[in-house]
């Protein structure tokens, strides 16, 4: 079993290091999206892009953005928490 020891944190600190979790995860997934786009582009400037393929690139991009945007729910449901924190 793990062991959790006691930490010096205070309210203040732990709340900076959310907000600062917060913002690092929105950058990464701003960096994921901006792949997502350069992936669309790289296919349609293709000489030869068939159906198919933009289909195929099409569905992948959707899955992508699907799970972004579930991960951004759950960085809402964070950031909600961290503003309860602050307004008490």
């Amino acid at each position: 079993m793990p062991i959790i020891t006691t930490s010096d944190t205070t309210l203040e600190n732990a709340i900076a290091d959310m907000i600062e979790s917060i913002a690092l995860e929105q950058a990464g997934l701003s960096h994921i999206l901006n792949a997502e786009g350069e992936k669309i582009q790289a296919v349609i400037a293709k000489d030869a892009t068939t159906t198919s393929e933009l289909l195929k690139v099409n569905e992948s991009v959707k899955a992508t953005i699907d799970a972004i945007t579930k991960l951004e729910i759950i960085l809402q449901g964070k950031l909600e928490l961290v503003s309860c924190q602050i307004c008490k």
